[in-house]
Order: C-alpha cells, then structure tokens, then sequence
C-alpha cells in the first residue's frame, strides 16, 4: 500500500487531500509519461459528499495500475511507497495524473 497524496480537490472521494474511496485504479495502459496517466477512480463532486463520508480517509491506500510501462508496476499492482495523484479543478478523470508515474 502507497501513501498517497490526491491533488485533485474537485474530486468527490479527496478530503484534505487524502482518498476516502478505499483503493483507486491508475489507468494509462500505453503511458510513457505523467501526463498519459489518469485516476481512473476521479469522481467529480457535484454535491455528493455524503458518498464519500461512507470511509474514513486515509493516507495508505491500496492503488491498481494499468501503466504497463511504470517501474513501480507489479502485476497491476502500484509498489511506489509515495504517490502523488494530480488533478487540481479537474472536471473529469482524463484532466488527473498520476504524478509518481516513472518509464521502465
């Protein structure tokens, strides 16, 4: 499990910049860079944060990759021990990043 740190504040699991979703999936199959990542978990807050009140947030979190090229991917599983997930006034997951990301 990776600490993460969640930039995206429009995001409606981020509570002071902690993830209340539990896990999240990094999506970017064909990354090569930052930028080709996304959290494929962003959803945006549009008033729903009773949704993400259901958990506790948390700085250890349990993060599934589909960044093929990612040094810190294992088996579809994130090993970096810090994670940075960008995404600040993001509207929609494509606007996030993953910021840890790192070419093999």
């Amino acid at each position: 499990m990776a600490n993460l740190t969640c930039k995206a504040d429009t995001c409606t699991y981020n509570t002071a910049f902690l993830c209340s979703r539990g896990d999240i999936v990094v999506g970017g199959k064909h990354a090569d860079s930052s930028d080709s990542t996304c959290c494929e978990s962003f959803r945006e807050n549009k008033g729903e944060h009773l949704l993400a009140s259901t958990n506790h947030p948390s700085t250890t979190i349990s993060i599934d990759c589909e960044a093929k090229n990612c040094r810190y991917n294992r088996n579809f599983k994130c090993t970096a021990e810090e994670v940075t997930i960008n995404g600040a006034g993001a509207k929609g997951r494509v606007e996030t990043a993953c910021k840890t990301f790192a070419e093999k």
